[in-house]
């Protein structure tokens, strides 16, 4: 069997609350879990404390039986010293897309035309 440390949604529609769970791989993101680890609430404000809540011992304990956390649960862990998370590096993600690097380079090429077309005028 191969469990998560996961979020399970909770809240109304547009206020988001999620509990951190350890759940079976298989079971439906809100559905049947074995044990609540902790809760996020991403509608308070960054400095407040209860934002991320977690349950350390009982993390450790369930790490120590083969549980992986998710990405975001790695996150919570790493910034309460649970666990190290390996910094990520996308360079690709700020470049432009196809279509806008083809109209970057369409209008420089006709700024350079226009320019060109300038300079000879200027020339005459």
């Amino acid at each position: 069997m191969s469990l998560k440390i996961r979020l399970a949604r909770g809240g109304s529609k547009k206020r988001p609350y999620y509990q951190i769970v350890v759940a079976d791989a298989r079971a439906p993101r809100d559905g049947r879990f074995l044990d609540r680890v902790g809760s996020w609430n991403p509608m308070l404000g960054k400095d407040n404390e209860k934002r991320v809540e977690l349950d350390a011992d009982a993390i450790k304990a369930w790490v120590a039986k083969g549980a992986q956390p998710t990405d975001r649960v790695l996150r919570f862990m790493a910034e309460a010293g649970l666990a190290e998370r390996a910094t990520r590096n996308n360079p690709n993600k700020a470049k432009p897309g196809k279509r806008a690097q083809e109209r970057t380079a369409e209008r420089a090429q006709k700024a350079a035309d226009a320019a060109a077309a300038a300079s000879e005028a200027a020339a005459e």
